[in-house]
């Protein structure tokens, strides 16, 4: 039975960074014949050092649902799609090594924007960055790409993060480049499909998730008048409500994202783990739509926060 805190291979665990860089960078020598990458190194250490608070400009990470496990299962489904890509590409561009260190880096990087500098006064938690985050994770990789190694790439990395994000619709992020825009398409596929197949995705949607929503302000909107509407009224309704957002997810990853999901086929000798996980935690989010009780849903969380850091306000509901 795979383990509440391994990948969907229930090889890797991921809230272990040094198994995930050890398995990205396995997947990277075998494509490239064994070359380094000191981009992707660097990008390990830094990342490790950032969400656990040991970097001098950055409080440690405080969002439950986008912490370091999210983090390090989609880089690690990126990588896997960009190995899928390569091995199948029949006739498309090859995918270059620094290309493929760009894709890991962004994965890495891509919720930066949820990280809160030591001197932020205005906010108390990371998930009030929620509908900026993607913003500000571009700009932090436009300063970092150049300072390990990936300057030619600063501007597009800025770019590709979008494609994880609803800032900008897919279609219009400004990429002209086929390839580049193909490792866009995977890299908004990874952040889907590896959290959406997390073994523990449903417990997290209704426990860590939900919290986040209501931080940052997608639990409910202003309307005219200024009524409220009400939009996820708990955790329990956050999960009732999931069908409808794989539903939604689907459509993304099918038009919007090009189907990219595919490749994870090439990189399993065509079977779709990914797939196949989510469609497991919908099928029983579908099956205790209607429990009254939170009984169905009782895997243990990972965690991955460090012991110092304030945790969520308690009993967060709309009102």
């Amino acid at each position: 039975m795979r383990r509440n805190d391994h990948d969907v291979t229930d090889r890797i665990r991921t809230t272990d960074l040094k198994q995930v860089a050890g398995e990205v960078m396995r997947v990277y020598r075998g494509l490239y014949n064994g070359t380094p990458s000191g981009a992707i190194e660097c990008a390990f250490e830094d990342i490790g050092r950032l969400y656990g608070g040991k970097h001098a400009e950055y409080k440690p990470c405080d969002t439950e649902y986008h912490d370091i496990q999210h983090i390090l299962d989609v880089t690690l489904a990126m990588a896997r799609l960009m190995d899928g890509y390569e091995r199948s590409r029949n006739g498309s561009a090859p995918l270059p090594a620094a290309c493929f260190s760009l894709g890991v880096v962004t994965a890495l990087f891509h919720d930066f924007g949820y990280l809160r500098k030591r001197g932020d006064r205005r906010h108390r938690y990371g998930a009030e960055y929620t509908k900026t985050h993607v913003s500000r994770g571009a700009r932090h990789l436009h300063h970092y790409l150049p300072r390990i190694g990936l300057k030619r790439y600063a501007n597009v990395g800025s770019i590709l993060v979008h494609y994880t994000g609803y800032e900008r619709r897919a279609e219009t992020i400004p990429l002209n480049n086929t390839l580049l825009r193909r490792v866009g398409h995977m890299l908004g596929t990874a952040d889907i499909i590896a959290q959406m197949a997390d073994r523990c995705y449903l417990e997290k949607c209704r426990d860590r998730l939900y919290p986040e929503f209501v931080l940052g302000g997608l639990a409910s909107r202003k309307m005219a008048g200024g009524r409220t509407e009400v939009i996820f009224s708990s955790g329990d309704d956050l999960v009732r409500k999931t069908p409808g957002f794989y539903m939604n997810a689907v459509k993304r990853l099918d038009f919007q994202l090009a189907r990219a999901y595919e490749y994870a086929e090439r990189h399993f000798d065509g079977q779709n783990l990914y797939l196949e996980e989510m469609q497991k935690n919908v099928r029983y989010a579908r099956a205790v739509a209607d429990v009254p009780t939170k009984q169905p849903l009782r895997r243990v969380l990972p965690s991955t926060l460090n012991a110092g850091v304030e945790p969520y306000p308690k009993g967060m509901l709309i009102r």
